[in-house]
């Protein structure tokens, strides 16, 4: 059984892109900027805020991140970003999610300039990946399938299962395993009798969000299996994934743990992501 760690991968990414944009003050006069913005105290936000800019500062992308207080109104904070998207200083935008409950999501993302979307959320770059024209791609899949190029599994004519729709994981996953060729089934978890679909899986994407829903049994023997979910286990109070890691690990020829899996391989796509931003002003 293979272990997929994404920490490594993650890492050898970022010091690719570190020497990339070593060479960017002396080609361009500058190195990119990332701006983060935070509304609130969630937990969780205030981590992966903090991984994103440590991950910068190891790619040597300038950051700067906005705390905003949660009462902000929406409006206040779609000013905000239409202040960015006019600073030509800024290259790429990113919001944290979730935003308070009085704030749009989906106008967050469509206010944010389509070319200094890094996380790939707006429209014009989700229509774009699926009409496979010029898009950034959003950063979980397109980390997922570079875990798969890097244990050396391609996709094209595999049977991919992806569990989950979302339109930040599930269905954009789902889409780039198609364009590698693969056969996709897409369920969630109101499908009936998972487990006679997900046994059928060469490669298993699971991003539902239910801790420890994948379990052994529901798993072929020799499947590839990736595991986005990020919870607490009830049992033991830890960290853990969508996948019984335990059971599953047994049958699995490879497999993601959680953490150190996908997690970091999103943070490192976000710095690729924010470079291609940066590099696209020039072209």
């Amino acid at each position: 059984m293979i272990l997929i760690d994404g920490k490594k991968i993650a890492a050898d990414l970022k010091a690719a892109l570190a020497e990339k944009v070593a060479s960017f003050p002396e080609k361009y006069g500058r190195v990119p900027h990332l701006v983060v913005v935070r509304v609130g105290e969630d937990p969780a936000s205030v981590v992966y805020v903090r991984n994103k800019a440590r991950a910068c500062d190891a790619v040597g992308i300038r950051n700067t991140t906005l705390v905003q207080d949660e009462s902000i109104s929406e409006e206040a904070l779609l000013e905000l970003i239409r202040g960015l998207n006019a600073d030509d200083s800024v290259d790429g935008i990113l919001v944290q999610l979730p935003l308070p409950k009085h704030i749009r999501e989906a106008k967050v993302i469509e206010t944010i300039a389509r070319e200094k979307d890094v996380d790939g959320f707006h429209p014009y770059n989700v229509a774009g990946l699926w009409q496979k024209t010029p898009h950034m791609s959003p950063c979980t899949p397109a980390g997922i399938l570079k875990l798969l190029d890097a244990i050396g599994v391609d996709p094209k004519g595999k049977r991919a299962v992806v569990v989950g729709r979302s339109n930040i994981v599930g269905l954009p996953v789902a889409k780039m395993l198609l364009d590698r060729h693969a056969t996709v089934t897409l369920c969630h978890t109101r499908t009936v009798d998972m487990p006679s679909v997900t046994r059928e899986a060469e490669i298993l994407v699971v991003a539902a969000g239910r801790a420890k829903m994948i379990t052994a049994d529901m798993v072929s023997e020799g499947a590839v299996v990736i595991d986005v979910g990020m919870d607490t286990d009830p049992e033991t109070g830890k960290l853990c994934g969508d996948v019984d890691f335990d059971s599953v690990s047994k049958k699995a020829a490879a497999i993601t743990p959680v953490p150190g899996g996908v997690g970091p391989m999103t943070i490192a796509c976000l710095m690729e992501n924010t470079v291609e931003c940066f590099l696209a002003r020039f072209a």
